[in-house]
């Protein structure tokens, strides 16, 4: 039994020593990926901006007589046309001091012609010294007051008529009419303005967003050094992202940039005009812009796929000159139709992997299978020395 155990023993040992004299261990076999080489190429210059959607014109519909709300003669959210009545208030009250005024108007013409006809009857007896020149005057004047006392009533009874006609409430321009603020029975008052409804202009909208005063800044530096491409008067080319995610079809186009910064924020105000004919767009709405401004004549732009996007930041896989994969941090732009835009990070010539990232880990040798390519430049495949250390490595176990 002792023989038996000593002779496993002598086995298992020579078994180990065998092992250890052997060759060098064999090197790890390439991994198979597609890869593509950096160039440089004409890309958009993209800036993501968050914004808000507001109406073109906000109208507030407010009182401008005081009385008791008779009836809401619109239906709320509907849209209304410019004109369109919308509330009426009881007209009684200024029905009955129109016609006051009215009355009085009429009594003062009366007193007018009455005078009038005193001065043409004095006209000629003055010229005969039937009358004195101070009757004749005093008649004349007694005519003028008479006349501008019609003329002040007059004016009174267009201001009572106005007043009348504003206990019909009319919505001031063509849009979309919001929930009204008072209801019938309510009292209204000229004083107070009291809002009674809101009309907003929805079709087209504003999309309202800030940009940093710095960027702005960097933003025309780039375009007087060259290396963005944007034209004096050149329209901006606006496109946006709705809360859930969808784009919305229609562009929109910068129609106005601020002149100042904001002390609070240090940003300037950009808006943005989009058709709006289905009303998909809301006011208040949150939404993200991607504002095409320009073009980088020299920019690098790599397929959404190559990308690693973690709470880290961005990476790529690159191959390196000893044909292994290195993690590379990025930082990258927009996404513009599956193509991130680069920052920084990559320059042209980088050899960027696009597949098999499951496998891949840093220091791994990669041999390309296929050559990809990409909107302005082929891809470029890459043999690494992994390639022949994997071939070399049959030919030692033969000599084995």
């Amino acid at each position: 039994m002792a023989q038996l155990t000593r002779s496993s023993i002598a086995a298992a040992l020579s078994l180990l020593l065998a092992a250890c004299s052997g060759g060098e261990a064999e090197a790890p076999p390439a991994i198979p990926v597609e890869t593509l080489t950096v160039s440089a190429r004409e890309v958009p210059n993209v800036i993501e901006l968050p914004g808000r959607v507001a109406p073109v014109r906000v109208a507030e519909v407010r009182a401008r007589v005081t009385g008791i709300v008779e009836r809401r003669l619109y239906k709320e959210g509907s849209d209304v046309r410019a004109g369109q009545p919308l509330f009426q208030i009881n007209p009684s009250e200024l029905r009955a001091s129109y016609a006051q005024t009215k009355a009085s108007l009429d009594r003062a013409r009366a007193t007018a012609a009455n005078a009038a006809a005193v001065v043409e009857r004095y006209r000629p007896l003055v010229a005969e010294n039937a009358i004195s020149r101070q009757e004749y005057d005093a008649a004349v004047a007694a005519s003028r007051e008479a006349s501008a006392n019609v003329a002040q009533i007059r004016a009174q009874l267009d201001a009572a008529s106005l007043q009348l006609g504003y206990t019909t409430v009319r919505a001031p321009i063509s849009g979309r009419a919001g929930p009204a603020q008072v209801t019938e029975g309510a009292l209204v008052s000229q004083t107070d303005a009291t809002l009674m409804a809101r009309v907003e202009q929805i079709s087209p909208v504003y999309v309202v967003f800030s940009q940093s005063a710095s960027e702005l800044l960097n933003l025309r530096k780039s375009m007087s050094d060259g290396s963005l491409e944007l034209k004096d008067g050149q329209m901006v080319e606006v496109r946006l992202t709705l809360a859930n995610g969808s784009e919305y079809e229609t562009p929109g186009f910068i129609d106005l940039v601020d002149f100042s910064v904001d002390e609070t924020t240090g940003t300037v105000a950009l808006r943005a005009e989009f058709p709006n004919p289905s009303r998909q767009l809301l006011t208040g709405e949150f939404v993200r812009a991607r504002i095409y401004a320009g073009k980088v004549p020299s920019g690098i732009a790599i397929p959404q796929r190559a990308v690693m996007v973690n709470e880290g930041g961005s990476s790529v896989y690159v191959v390196d000159s000893a044909g292994n994969a290195a993690l590379r941090p990025i930082e990258t732009g927009a996404l513009v139709d599956g193509m991130w835009v680069v920052q920084s990070g990559l320059q042209p010539g980088d050899v960027v992997i696009l597949s098999n990232f499951q496998k891949l880990r840093p220091g791994v040798p990669v041999a390309a299978k296929a050559k990809a390519k990409a909107a302005g430049a082929k891809a470029t495949g890459t043999k690494p020395a992994g390639n022949a250390a994997q071939k070399q490595a049959p030919a030692k176990s033969q000599e084995r």
